[in-house]
């Protein structure tokens, strides 16, 4: 484990000996991370990493075996049942702050790259933060960022991913028989790859998302009813009128006219 201050002194709960059999600090080694802080029940691995993020080094990964409290975007709840998923908060420290206005965006694309290979198909993308196997959802990302002045601090990057199909019509998990740490060393060197890019969106990147965007060509109720047209470079959802002008929108949630088919 790296220098940062002893957790349990910031009142965060005892850690587990190990993470689906593996040490921390083996797991850590594995993912080329510089400590991984494990724990059998939290009520958020986001709390956790805000509590450890002032002395915590980039890449730091917090794993729960379950959360009691996890939490999506608009306060909603995220199902963390023990064992049936990955909830993971991951610690960075971004130079450029720019970045942070698709950080999210960038996250789910890279990791939606990242897990092709343990998905029953390709995974799609949803603005501006889940991922998508077909109709059903396969996981979440919450961005919390901390900052000093006008800077950011660090962010905490909050991912719950189904290994384990939910006991729900819209949730979907991996392929039967993968494991969580072969998912882990796919998933967290991806996100890492996210936290590190510069600036907003480039071309390649824009083009790969078009190719997963589940909401492509398809008619919405919200932010704004119309037809989903892409996203921007900055990150935003363009949306088309009837006569085809833009609009952009930075925050909301996307609904559809009618559930999503496929990506």
């Amino acid at each position: 484990m790296s220098s940062f201050a002893d957790p349990a002194t910031l009142g965060v709960p005892r850690q587990a000996a190990t993470y689906d059999g593996v040490a921390a600090a083996e797991l850590a080694e594995r993912l080329a991370v510089p400590a991984v802080l494990a724990f059998d029940q939290v009520g958020s691995t986001l709390d956790v990493a805000h509590r450890i993020g002032p002395d915590a080094a980039s890449g730091t990964l917090v794993l729960a075996d379950e959360q009691t409290a996890g939490r999506g975007r608009q306060g909603r709840r995220w199902a963390s049942a023990p064992g049936a998923g990955i909830w993971l908060t991951l610690i960075e420290r971004p130079a450029d702050p720019r970045a942070l206005d698709v950080l999210s965006l960038r996250c789910g694309l890279y990791a939606a790259e990242a897990l092709d290979e343990v998905a029953a198909s390709r995974v799609g993308v949803k603005w501006p933060n889940d991922l998508y196997v077909g109709a059903r959802k396969l996981a979440g990302i919450l961005i919390e960022t901390r900052w000093r002045g006008t800077a950011p601090d660090w962010v905490a990057m909050g991912m719950g991913l189904n290994v384990l199909t939910p006991a729900v019509d819209t949730g979907v998990g991996l392929v039967s028989g993968v494991t969580r740490l072969a998912v882990l060393e796919r998933l967290v060197p991806a996100l890492r790859r996210a936290a590190a890019a510069t600036g907003h969106l480039g071309r390649d990147e824009l083009a790969r998302w078009d190719t997963r965007d589940i909401a492509a060509r398809r008619t919405i109720t919200a932010p704004a009813a119309g037809r989903a047209a892409g996203i921007s470079a900055e990150g935003e959802l363009l949306v088309a009128d009837e006569t085809g002008a833009l609009s952009r929108y930075r925050t909301g949630s996307l609904t559809f006219a009618e559930p999503p088919t496929c990506c």
